[in-house]
C-alpha cells in the first residue's frame, strides 16, 4: 500500500524499457509513487481501484489511443492531471488533445530534465485544484467563523481569543493593518456577547467632522447652536444595553476625545447644551491601523484615553501570515461575485491561484476581495486566470503621464470636440492633483486632503472616482 502523503503518477507506456527508465527518473527526481501500465485499457482498471494524481501516457499504443485515453481519464476525475508523450508525426494529434483537456506534452526523445519540471507542475496542479473543490464543500457548509473564513492558526488563535473576551464587558481596542477584517472582530464580540439582542451601533470616525462627530455621539439639546431646532439623542444613549464601535478611532479630535474619555471613567454622557448628564450601559469596542503611541508622542491623542480603550488588545492577523487561507477567501469572494454579476460557473485557473498565493497584498483580505470583484466582473473567458487578476492600470498611468508632461496634462486641442476635450482634460487634471496631493502627504488621506482645503469624506470620494488607491504613495 503506498504512502497517502506520496503524489501518484501513473505511466502509461506499450513499451517496457520506457515504462522502467520513467519510473527510475520520477521516483528518484520528483519524490513521488509511480505505478506503470503497458496499455490504456490496464490503466482506467489501475485509475478506478485508486486513482493517481498525475497521468504521463504515450498517445500511440495498440488498442485504446492516448487521445481517447485522456478523455475517458476526464470523463472519471477532472482534476488528474495528464501529459502525453508524443513521437514525429503526432504533434497535431498533442494540440488536440491539449485542446480537449490534458495540460501538456513531451516530445521524444526525451529531455529528463523537462520531464521532472513538467511532471513537478502537473502534481502541483492537481493538488491545488482538489485543494479547491475541498475548500468549495466547506464554504457551501457554511463553516464560517463568527463571520471569518479561514482555518490558518493565526486566525484561528484570534477568534478564539474573541470568543474569551465577548460575554464581558471589558473596552477593547482592535489593531491590525487596513484591510484586516477589524469590523467583522467587532461584529462577532457583539454576536458573542448578551448584548447580541440589540443591535451594534457603528461609527466611522473620519467620515464625520469634529462638530457633527460630537453631536452624534453625544447628542445635544434644541438651541445647543445654531440649526439645533431639535432635540436629538446621541449614539451613546441609542447603544444603552448594547455595543457601540468606534472605527479608526485614531482620527477622533482631540477635543472630542476628551468628551469620550469622560464616558469610559464615568459611564455617563452629557449632550451638547445640558448641564444634566445620562448613565449609560453600553460596551465600547474600537479599532485602528494606526501607531497610537507615535501620535501619543506627537501630541495628538491622548495617552489617558488610550489607556482607557486599551484594557484587551486584539491584534487581527495581516493576510501574508495567513497564506494558507487565501485559496479558501479566494473561493469565497469569487462565488459571492459571480452570483453578484450573474457569471455563474466561473472557476480560478491553478496558475490563477498560485497567483494569488504568491502576491503581496498590502491591503489584506480587502484587496483580495476587490481584485476578485474586478476579475469576475471583466474577465472574458468561463475561467479567471493570472491576467485577470493583475491590476497593470490606475495609478501608476496618472503619475506617469504627469511627468512626461511639463504642465501635467495635455490635451488634442481641435482634434476632439470641445465638451469631450474638457471633460477629458478636467480629469486628467483632478487624477493627477489628487495623485500629487497622495504624494507629498505620503499616502495619508487624511493630511491630504487637509492640504487641500477639504473635509476628509470628499476626498475618498474622489479618490474611488478616479481609481486612486491611498496605498500605492506609502
Amino acid at each position: 500500500m503506498r504512502d497517502a502523503n506520496l503524489h501518484k503518477v501513473l505511466i502509461v507506456d506499450d513499451e517496457r524499457d520506457m515504462l522502467n527508465m520513467l519510473a527510475k527518473v520520477l521516483v528518484k527526481k520528483c519524490g513521488c509513487s509511480v505505478v506503470t501500465a503497458a496499455s490504456a485499457e490496464e490503466a482506467l482498471e489501475c485509475i478506478h481501484a485508486d486513482p493517481p494524481d498525475v497521468v504521463l501516457t504515450d498517445i500511440k499504443m495498440p488498442g485504446m489511443d492516448g487521445l481517447e485515453f485522456s478523455r475517458k481519464i476526464t470523463a472519471i476525475d477532472t482534476a488528474i492531471t495528464v501529459i502525453l508523450m508524443t513521437g514525429y508525426g503526432t504533434i497535431e494529434m498533442a494540440v488536440q488533445a491539449l485542446k480537449d483537456g490534458a495540460y501538456d506534452f513531451i516530445e521524444k526523445p526525451f529531455d529528463n530534465e523537462r520531464i521532472i519540471h513538467t511532471v513537478s507542475r502537473a502534481i502541483e496542479r492537481t493538488r491545488l485544484l482538489r485543494e479547491n473543490v475541498q475548500l468549495h464543500h466547506r464554504l457551501s457548509n457554511n463553516e464560517h467563523l463568527h463571520g471569518f473564513i479561514g482555518r490558518s492558526r493565526r486566525l484561528l488563535q484570534t477568534v478564539e481569543l474573541l470568543g474569551r473576551i465577548a460575554r464581558s464587558n471589558v473596552t477593547v481596542l482592535i489593531r491590525g493593518e487596513s484591510g484586516t477584517g477589524k469590523e467583522v472582530a467587532a461584529k462577532a464580540l457583539h454576536a458573542l456577547s448578551d448584548r447580541a439582542d440589540r443591535p451594534m451601533i457603528t461609527v466611522n470616525c473620519p467620515a464625520l467632522p469634529e462638530h457633527i462627530l460630537e453631536s452624534e455621539l453625544f447628542g445635544y439639546r434644541k438651541g445647543a447652536f445654531t440649526g439645533a431646532d431639535r432635540d436629538k439623542t446621541g449614539l451613546f444613549v441609542e447603544a444603552e444595553g448594547s455595543t457601540i464601535f468606534l472605527d479608526e478611532i485614531a482620527d477622533i479630535p482631540v477635543g472630542v476625545q476628551t468628551k469620550l474619555l469622560r464616558v469610559l471613567q464615568e459611564k455617563e454622557v452629557q449632550p451638547l447644551g445640558q448641564n444634566k448628564t445620562f448613565s449609560v450601559n453600553v460596551r465600547v469596542v474600537a479599532s485602528t491601523n494606526q501607531n497610537l503611541e507615535e501620535k501619543i508622542r506627537r501630541g495628538e491623542f491622548r495617552e489617558d484615553l488610550f489607556y482607557r480603550l486599551n484594557v484587551m488588545t486584539v491584534i487581527m492577523p495581516d493576510l501574508a501570515s495567513m497564506v494558507a487561507d487565501i485559496p479558501l477567501l479566494a473561493q469565497h469572494f469569487l462565488e459571492h461575485y459571480s452570483r453578484e454579476h450573474g457569471r455563474e460557473n466561473l472557476e480560478f485557473t491553478t496558475d490563477a491561484l498560485q497567483y494569488l498565493m504568491q502576491r503581496q497584498w498590502q491591503g489584506n483580505v480587502r484587496e483580495l476581495q476587490n481584485v476578485i470583484n474586478r476579475a469576475v466582473l471583466l474577465c472574458r473567458e468561463s475561467s479567471i486566470a493570472i491576467n485577470d487578476l493583475r491590476d497593470d492600470q490606475g495609478v501608476s498611468d496618472f503619475q506617469e503621464n504627469a511627468q512626461s508632461q511639463e504642465c501635467g496634462f495635455s490635451f488634442l486641442g481641435g482634434q476632439q470636440p470641445y465638451r469631450e476635450a474638457k471633460n477629458a482634460l478636467l480629469h486628467q487634471f483632478n487624477a493627477s492633483y489628487l495623485a500629487d496631493a497622495l504624494n507629498t502627504a505620503n499616502g495619508n488621506v487624511t493630511v491630504a486632503a487637509r492640504s487641500c482645503g477639504m473635509e476628509r469624506q470628499a476626498f475618498q470620494r474622489l479618490l474611488r472616482r478616479y481609481h486612486i488607491e491611498s496605498r500605492s504613495f506609502r
